[in-house]
């Protein structure tokens, strides 16, 4: 398979990242080289979307703080960025929400068609001429049609600049949604998803009664698609068979199953929370040494609970 018939991906984690730990960069980073593994898939970029400060999860600090040490923690990254989205609403917003905002700010920002996984589109989803003229790669000599790899590096870098921008330490600004790419930005015809990258606790959130609006569920798992990387040595088929909705898209779920016994896999926000409340020298494995100069800095989780 060649790499402009792979389907190309971009990887959407949502969460308190409260604060976000060596274990979150990991997930991104094993989830990537895992769909690479497969032959199937490209991933040209990683999105982390912080919850909305009206979440109402206890412990929660400000967004400010929990934006700022996102980016502390992706800035030696070429392919993750923090994106503000969500936490500037003027409310909490649902994962459905957050996945079909990037999904048409990718439609309006880069004129892409984006495929839904169980509608692959048939056209091409990226450089469609909006005025009838020729695309700029289009062309009769085969010898100069871009390659593989300089159509990834084009759109790693399109992406990059628009669809997660990595905003100044800070201050973190919007996106411009209305912004246009003009007719240079030409592609040969690639196949684009936005898949919900999480761990298994979050899937095994589906199937708490009530937790999750059914219908978002099916737009999440049937329409996106969802990365599963486990923790602790998940079950996640006796989790996936404990849901109609998680059973019936079955095939919509990538588990990554060469990762359960990681050390990064037990690492987690709690564990964090309380390494820094008790003094607990283990914090530097867990958290990245610019995250933890920044909450001692700024004097976070220092004197609270949970």
């Amino acid at each position: 398979m060649t790499e402009t018939n792979k389907t190309h991906v971009i990887l959407l984690s949502c969460g308190s990242f409260n604060p976000i730990t060596k274990g979150h960069i990991h997930m991104f980073e094993k989830a990537r080289e895992y769909l690479h593994k497969t032959g199937r898939f490209i991933v040209i970029g990683g999105i982390i979307s912080p919850v909305h400060d009206s979440y109402g999860k206890q412990g929660l600090v400000s967004s400010r703080h929990r934006l700022t040490m996102c980016q502390l923690a992706v800035q030696s990254s070429d392919w993750i960025r923090v994106d503000p989205w969500e936490c500037y609403q003027d409310t909490w917003q649902t994962t459905c929400s957050v996945l079909e905002h990037h999904r048409d700010l990718m439609k309006r920002v880069t004129g892409c068609i984006l495929s839904n996984v169980n509608t692959p589109s048939t056209t091409p989803v990226i450089g469609q001429p909006q005025n009838g003229t020729r695309p700029i790669y289009q062309s009769t000599n085969l010898t100069n049609k871009p390659t593989a790899v300089k159509l990834l590096g084009k759109v790693g870098e399109s992406l990059g600049k628009i669809c997660c921008v990595r905003p100044h330490i800070e201050r973190f600004t919007f996106v411009d949604e209305n912004a246009n790419l003009g007719t240079a930005m030409r592609y040969e015809e690639i196949e684009l998803r936005i898949l919900l990258l999480c761990g298994s606790d979050l899937l095994e959130s589906f199937c708490i009664p009530g937790l999750w609006n059914e219908s978002d569920m099916e737009v999440i798992v049937g329409d996106f698609g969802i990365v599963v990387v486990p923790r602790d040595n998940t079950d996640t088929d006796r989790i996936i068979n404990h849901s109609s909705v998680l059973r019936k898209y079955k095939d919509n779920i990538i588990v990554v199953k060469d990762d359960m016994n990681h050390p990064m896999s037990i690492v987690s926000s709690t564990k964090s929370r309380l390494a820094l409340q008790h003094g607990d020298g283990h914090v530097v494995d867990y958290l990245s040494q610019p995250v933890i100069d920044y909450i001692l800095q700024s004097q976070l989780y220092i004197n609270t609970s949970g």
